[in-house]
């Protein structure tokens, strides 16, 4: 028995950074980039190393480049984080699962360390072959929690819902992350919307800005734990902002929705430190005509075009930059 399931970048188009924080967000699914688990029967349970997890180098700069992507344990520790968590729900759930054992194995297209959620890709592939190889089901606005529970429980990594979620839902998702609902129920309240509603959105990213997001997480999180005014009155803008895009998108505002794209960038700099390199790629989008906003913790950048002509704009002058811009697909 061959079980195979796949789980895709997503972009934050609005709301983001507030997901954390009892905000509110929207995301899209980028399926142009996934990660991709097979899972098999075998005699003993066995994780099959991917490239990046093999400790083999060409020299030393390999090696510091590979750290700088992966960090110092490869993708390994996702797959080990999403099998214990797993089996934990399935054990305080009594769910009893069989004995049989299996080999699971890896593999991911999306760009590592840019914003566009790769870690928690790997964890939710790997909760699809675990169900299916269990015969498990695990309702869908509980498994976004798991999710979540196994990067920051297990691996200490600091995020939001939002990627999970719409991992899990796909398409177009307004999230609602309001505080009492969480406490109460564990997980947010969830809409769909029609990604045809959507005007012609863009996603670039420069390999070259990896960096680690629970990092810059890290330092919002005291912020906000601190009760630093800034920091909370920003973070509820963001959170309108999503609320306000819900509105703009089912009524096609494209305009409004291009202001907002733009004014979700701008609060998120009052209260997080942006790279040169990141508002550099921000103002050349820019001023091309286009909006420009992170779609998760810096470098990728995501907005709206009015026309094929000025995204092929867009890839010319962003490729100065070594930046890549595709157009996503979301459904």
């Amino acid at each position: 028995m061959l079980i195979e399931k796949r789980a895709y970048a997503r972009a934050g188009l609005l709301g983001n950074p507030s997901d954390g924080y009892f905000g509110r967000t929207i995301s899209v699914l980028v399926r142009n980039f996934g990660a991709h688990v097979i899972l098999y029967e075998s005699p003993d349970l066995h994780l099959e190393p991917h490239e990046t997890d093999l400790n083999l180098y060409r020299n030393v700069e390999h090696l510091v480049d590979s750290v700088g992507l992966t960090g110092y344990y490869g993708g390994n520790r996702l797959v080990k984080a999403a099998i214990k968590t797993f089996h934990d729900h399935c054990r305080k759930t009594d769910i009893g699962l069989h004995a049989r054992n299996f080999s699971i194995r890896y593999d991911t297209s999306i760009p590592r360390q840019v914003g566009l959620a790769g870690s928690s890709a790997i964890i939710t592939a790997t909760f699809r072959v675990l169900m299916e190889f269990y015969g498990v089901e695990i309702p869908l606005e509980v498994l976004p929690t798991l999710v979540l529970s196994a990067e920051t429980d297990e691996l200490g990594i600091q995020a939001g819902l939002q990627d999970r979620v719409i991992q899990a839902y796909e398409g177009c998702v307004y999230m609602d992350f309001d505080r009492s609902h969480m406490e109460a129920k564990g997980y947010g309240r969830y809409e769909r919307l029609d990604p045809s509603l959507l005007p012609m959105l863009y996603v670039a990213y420069k390999t070259d800005l990896s960096k680690v997001s629970g990092k810059v997480h890290n330092s919002l999180r005291a912020k906000f734990e601190a009760g630093d005014p800034l920091t909370l009155t920003t973070l509820k803008r963001l959170a309108d902002i999503a609320a306000e895009g819900r509105e703009v998108i089912l009524s096609r505002d494209r305009k409004k929705l291009f202001d907002l794209v733009n004014e979700n960038f701008d609060q998120r700099c009052k209260i997080m430190n942006i790279r040169d390199s990141d508002m550099e790629m921000i103002r050349i989008a820019r001023a091309c005509g286009v909006c420009a906003s992170f779609t998760g913790s810096g470098g990728a950048i995501i907005g709206t075009v009015e026309s094929a002509a000025q995204l092929n704009k867009l890839v010319t002058v962003l490729r100065k930059l070594d930046a890549k811009v595709i157009q996503p697909v979301i459904a």
